[in-house]
């Protein structure tokens, strides 16, 4: 199953993904879908695409055991997001806990691979 030529829609192979930048697509990405349509639920939409594109990396590249941390790392700092906004604004957290979730999975899963 790799990607064909000329097929849009083809993912790229699990390993070869930079998941920090999908990481950070899908956190900034689903607080801004949220907030520019007036629907939650869609900006979530975005966050769980990035999430399972960056798993599925992570599981296939580290194994089972660094998909799930990683992906702990990325949805709590998804909740981190809403306590931190009371304190120091929305888009200071947001970017905040991006930095924090992307960071962490550069320094992981993505530094090795780009070997």
């Amino acid at each position: 199953m790799g990607r064909e030529y000329g097929d849009p829609m083809a993912l790229k192979p699990a390993e070869t993904v930079t998941t920090a930048p999908v990481v950070a697509a899908g956190l900034i990405g689903g607080y801004l879908t949220a907030r520019q349509t007036g629907i939650r639920p869609l900006g979530g939409v975005v966050l769980a695409l990035a999430g399972v594109l960056a798993a599925r990396t992570w599981a296939t590249r580290d194994g089972a055991a660094t998909a799930a941390g990683l992906s702990v790392v990325y949805l709590g700092s998804f909740g981190l997001s809403h306590p931190l906004a009371k304190k120091i604004g929305a888009w200071p957290a947001v970017l905040t806990v991006t930095g924090i979730a992307a960071g962490t999975a550069w320094a992981v899963s993505d530094r090795d691979a780009a070997d």
